[in-house]
């Protein structure tokens, strides 16, 4: 994933290249959460669940083989495809510990789903602080 600007100097200078070892040499260009091949298409049913065209099996959001139910899962309707792109994710969202135990590689989905209480948290931050700022220029919000 990018880099903001404003966020670049919290990066050592070498992060592409610590970036490409973690995706490429110790990942094998794989996500290391749900085993989404880097740079394919692939079929997903939106859940998390995908269909794994080397092995021929349809995985879930683990990784772990799954099987669908005929009848239940109508696949025609559901079936999407994405391409997986892999970044190098902080386990503890501090972009300071470059710790090879700290970086994962993820896809975009499962990026998403480690830094979802992260988000929230910076989301609640942000409102609170234009609250602030409103209540010390303008008063108090009523």
């Amino acid at each position: 994933m990018p880099i903001r600007p404003e966020h670049r100097f919290f990066y050592p200078i070498d992060w592409p290249q610590l970036s490409i070892a973690i995706r490429f040499g110790r990942a094998k260009g794989r996500c290391e959460a749900c085993k989404r091949p880097h740079g394919r298409m692939v079929y997903h049913l939106g859940d998390g669940r995908w269909w794994d065209g080397e092995a021929g099996v349809w995985r879930d959001g683990r990784g772990r083989i799954t099987r669908l139910t005929l009848g239940v899962d109508d696949l025609l309707t559901r079936v999407r495809t994405t391409r997986v792109v892999l970044a190098a994710a902080h386990r503890d969202h501090d972009t300071s510990n470059n710790a090879n135990a700290n970086l994962a590689a993820f896809c975009q989905r499962c990026h998403m789903i480690h830094d979802r209480p992260e988000h929230r948290r910076r989301r609640w931050f942000t409102l609170f602080r234009r609250k602030a700022l409103g209540d010390l220029f303008r008063g108090p919000y009523t």
